[in-house]
């Protein structure tokens, strides 16, 4: 494994797989180039230091090639970030003669990778009432022809940089199959580098106290995270919809809120092993519920566990955001992961709001904050945040599966 700030690319032909699923309006126009901005770090070192590019990513989730999912739609906005020409490649397997005359400082960008089934090794096409041989054999095939996709990828190039933290939880062709063929040519972007310290920060080498907010709709989707991180917090603050399965397991009335009854003893289980570690866990208390699952719908404060029947949970309650004020200002490592209230409604935001406005002071007083998680990105780039916080997370499901402990393709096949 090479070191990016290192590495001397002079004369070198690097490929280098960043993640510009970038979202596009009916005019093909980028509504949001956070996740091209932030690669460009990465592209412009290669360049700067001698080498050529050929940058390969994915957009959208497309069964085979379609207008709409061309990455010939964000060129301009490429060029215009990197500040030279980019070539671009319209077939990702055939783009041997475009590589092999890059000069120095030249860029090419390939085709959406996901144009082809080999990239995600998934068989295409298949009938809905194939049988299970059929699909054995498909799949079989596909990953046969997925050895010589990644080979093809992999001639075009003398080094391979992987940039793309939000699609590492993928054994892909271009996250981690690629890898093997650059034993002593493979790396890490900035973004990945960047990812994988602020994980590592708050899972390995954290100031305590460590305050974990977890939220979200339901326990099922958190389980992993949350007793992974219960061998390392000092707190856990719970939010969201999945309060109420804890209340409900609690004996507690939740009226209409959203409840996983399968989950109720993995909620007690939840509660019996923090107690036994000594870690304290913040539930909220009091909750903001409403009448219908409706911005414009009525509402009031209640205890969590004494909601009326016909009412349902939708918000932490102010009184509770304090209480969860207090331990966040008094911590030195915050994480924060999946909102804490109906985010998408603005009359039950405000708990979730206020999380990124507590975040961001305690950053300021010093402690050092992660946030990851659609919903709560979105919640401090909205207030203006995102650069009061320590490291905002765009990995979505791979940060959750790093947060799980699990160790994900795209950087063990960087690693090893």
């Amino acid at each position: 494994m090479q070191n990016i700030s290192t590495y001397d690319f002079a004369g070198k032909r690097a490929i280098v797989r960043v993640d510009f699923n970038v979202p596009l309006n009916e005019a093909f126009e980028i509504t949001d180039d956070t996740r091209i901005r932030a690669a460009i770090p990465t592209l412009k070192k290669v360049l700067e230091k001698g080498g050529s590019l050929i940058i390969m990513s994915h957009l959208g989730r497309p069964k085979g090639p379609a207008d709409k999912f061309s990455l010939r739609h964000i060129i301009a906005r490429v060029e215009e970030l990197l500040g030279t020409p980019v070539q671009f490649a319209d077939d990702c397997q055939k783009a041997q003669q475009q590589a092999a005359a890059l000069k120095p400082g030249d860029v090419l960008l390939l085709e959406n990778l996901r144009f082809y089934a080999e990239e995600e090794g998934k068989p295409r096409g298949l009938a809905e009432d194939a049988s299970e041989e059929e699909k054995k054999a498909a799949k079989a095939a596909v990953k046969e022809s997925q050895k010589a996709f990644t080979k093809t990828l992999a001639s075009y190039a003398d080094c391979y940089i992987n940039d793309a933290f939000g699609t590492a939880h993928r054994a892909h062709a271009s996250t981690a199959l690629i890898a093997e063929y650059f034993p002593n040519d493979k790396m890490f972007g900035y973004v990945m580098e960047g990812e994988i310290n602020a994980i590592d920060k708050v899972l390995n080498a954290p100031q305590h106290p460590l305050t974990a907010i977890i939220g979200g709709a339901k326990v099922s989707s958190k389980i992993g995270i949350i007793e992974h991180l219960l061998d390392r917090v000092d707190n856990m603050i719970i939010g969201g919809g999945m309060v109420y399965t804890f209340r409900k397991a609690q004996g507690g009335s939740i009226g209409d809120s959203l409840f996983e009854e399968d989950q109720q003893e993995t909620a007690l289980r939840i509660l019996a092993k923090a107690q036994e570690k000594g870690v304290k866990i913040l539930l909220s208390d009091e909750v903001v519920i409403a009448d219908a699952f409706d911005n414009n719908a009525n509402s009031k404060i209640v205890k969590n566990n004494a909601i009326p029947d016909g009412w349902m949970g939708m918000d932490a309650a102010p009184s509770t955001v304090e209480q969860w004020k207090e331990v966040l200002l008094a911590s030195k490592t915050i994480l924060w992961n999946g909102p804490v209230g109906v985010f998408e409604m603005p009359n039950f935001a405000k708990g979730t709001d206020a999380i990124a406005e507590i975040l961001a002071e305690a950053t300021e007083k010093g402690a050092f904050t992660l946030v990851g998680g659609g919903d709560s990105v979105a919640a401090v780039t909205r207030m203006g945040y995102a650069d009061k916080v320590s490291y905002v997370s765009t990995g979505g499901g791979a940060m959750l599966e790093y947060l799980e402990g699990i160790e994900l393709p795209g950087i063990k096949a960087i690693r090893k």
